[in-house]
């Protein structure tokens, strides 16, 4: 049976450039709808997090921002359906991460926190990419891919198309002038060939090679899809 191994933030905040904090977690849609579409076609799901720390969802996820009523509704039935395995998750020292034949980060503003400068998350992306296997982020998680050592081309995701949540979206949280930094200004400034959709929260998914990215929650679906199609024709 294929598997996916879902590595989520451990965070509840995210430390502003005042020094306060931005009480947040992962986003409900970008681990429920991906989880789902792996989950409805028969694979084997696992959950990681730094420590095995149970993972806080983003209330805003559940909130306005998070979509429509109905919408919302559907996610916090569906995070209650999913409690069992987001209550226990795998501590992400302990995992393999070859044996899983895709590795998937959700977003949320959780992984600017910790992902971004994990050092065991950073050797699990490093090891994927030399060693070939598919690896998927999504929205702020590409956040993750900093605390991979190297600049230029010393990067491992140099020159690699991908895609992340963009400056523009982050300005239009309210949150750009507040954060210590910027994904998308970073991404671009390790070696990355960013590109974002033209107009905001519109879907957006970018592939190259190995590596599958996905801009914003948006993108969630679009983004499992994809990945699941590709690797349903790899085997």
């Amino acid at each position: 049976m294929p598997s996916v191994l879902f590595v989520l933030s451990a965070s509840d905040h995210w430390t502003l450039k005042d020094g306060t904090r931005h009480e947040t977690g992962f986003w409900a849609e970008e681990f429920v709808v991906p989880h789902d579409v792996f989950a409805d076609a028969g694979w084997d799901v696992a959950v990681a997090t730094p420590g095995g720390v149970a993972p806080t969802v983003d209330q805003t996820s559940l909130g306005l921002m998070g979509g429509a009523p109905w919408k919302t509704d559907r996610l916090k039935r569906d995070l209650e359906r999913l409690a069992p395995v987001l209550d226990r998750p795998v501590d992400l020292a302990a995992v393999d991460e070859a044996g899983h034949d895709v590795v998937f980060y959700p977003g949320g503003h959780g992984p600017l926190e910790d992902l971004s400068r994990d050092p065991v998350s950073g050797e699990l992306l490093r090891s994927r990419m030399a060693g070939g296997r598919l690896t998927a982020l999504l929205c702020h998680s590409p956040a993750a891919m900093l605390a991979v050592p190297g600049e230029g081309a010393d990067w491992p995701f140099a020159g690699f198309a991908m895609t992340a949540f963009s400056d523009t979206e982050e300005k239009l949280t309210g949150l750009a002038g507040k954060a210590p930094w910027l994904l998308e200004d970073e991404l671009r400034r390790r070696g990355a060939d960013y590109s974002s959709a033209t107009l905001p929260y519109r879907p957006h998914v970018v592939v190259d090679r190995h590596l599958y990215t996905g801009q914003n929650p948006q993108s969630s679906r679009p983004l499992a899809e994809r990945i699941l199609a590709d690797a349903e024709a790899r085997r």
